[in-house]
């Protein structure tokens, strides 16, 4: 049985009060809300803090509150459980919701929240071992060795971001307002958060920082969709998540594209030569299947998750064109 290491407890009443015990305890300090991927890391030594600070207490994390502009602020501590039944949720942008109730089990999703998944560790099959296994192989990368096991020459961890509402928040344009006792407050865009290329720093987001909400704004006359690879529908990560949003004009014209892709590198991955193939034409077959087509580009697939590499590259076409089919 895997036990986890000692660590002291903290459960703070309010943002500014978390945000100064991380200020005080350093990198030794470490967020827990559900708990649901940081206590089975803890378990496995890949994460051992010093001191957890608890969101569960913490006053104004929670809620689902659509703003007058259309906007929707969420907040972090929020479960997936309450956002994936939220009937207006479902009905304005179908694309979390469906993102959101792919995510593990009911039971887990009624622990989980939304601020960990959009901050959620990434993940390798040599990292998500336990200690004894990680320690027989000299350990990795991310995880106090000094070899990515998954591209041994590689300088750079390529543990991948296994998060479904990740690309979905990209997609959508969303933000994160961060606070820090010795900053106060900022906001960054879901671009900057994840604008990464190493697995072992996969957040734009530093160790004094608690998130205190999520931003999604207006969506207008656009329509998006998730969806998601993986061998069992009712339990697993991602091994290839994908999000289109599309908004087109009263002639039927694409005017703006999102395809985001997921679990196939160390962050989500926008496909720029897609969404160009759709804008300014109508979303029919041609256009669809030149997005298809041009979608793998962004794709860097390695063997560090199920399925083989080659099969998850052929898979982004077909998974990006049923949902541009789908908005279609």
């Amino acid at each position: 049985m895997m036990r986890l290491p000692p660590f002291a407890y903290r459960a703070p009443a309010t943002a500014p009060e978390v945000a100064r015990i991380l200020a005080g305890e350093g990198p030794d300090a470490h967020i827990v809300a559900g708990g649901t991927d940081l206590y089975p890391n803890m378990k496995r030594r890949q994460r051992e803090p010093r001191t957890v600070v608890s969101l569960r207490n913490v006053r104004g994390l929670r809620g689902i509150d659509w703003q007058p502009d259309g906007s929707l602020r969420l907040g972090p501590a929020e479960t997936l459980r309450r956002i994936e039944r939220d009937a207006t949720v479902v009905e304005r942008l179908p694309a979390l919701a469906q993102a959101v109730l792919s995510i593990s089990t009911p039971l887990l999703r009624n622990m989980g929240t939304i601020g960990g998944n959009a901050c959620l560790d990434t993940r390798c099959n040599y990292l998500n071992q336990n200690f004894e296994w990680r320690k027989a192989i000299h350990h990795c990368l991310k995880c106090g060795g000094d070899t990515c096991w998954t591209a041994p020459g590689s300088e750079k961890c390529w543990a991948v971001n296994s998060s479904d509402s990740v690309p979905v928040l990209l997609a959508m344009d969303a933000t994160f307002t961060l606070l820090s006792a010795a900053g106060g407050e900022r906001v960054v865009s879901a671009k900057d958060l994840y604008d990464v290329t190493d697995g072992r720093e996969w957040l734009g987001k530093r160790p004094d920082e608690v998130m205190t909400a999520i931003t999604i704004p207006p969506q207008g006359a656009s329509r998006s969709v998730y969806l998601k690879l993986r061998r069992r529908d009712s339990f697993d990560f991602p091994v290839l998540g994908v999000c289109a949003r599309v908004t087109r004009d009263a002639s039927g014209a694409v005017t703006d594209a999102r395809i985001v892709l997921n679990a196939v590198g160390p962050a989500p991955l926008r496909c720029p030569d897609a969404e160009r193939a759709l804008v300014g034409r109508p979303l029919d077959d041609a256009s669809i299947a030149d997005a298809a087509r041009l979608a793998p580009a962004a794709a860097k697939p390695l063997d560090n998750t199920d399925f083989m590499p080659s099969y998850r590259k052929r898979m982004v076409p077909v998974f990006v064109g049923r949902a541009l089919i789908a908005i279609a």
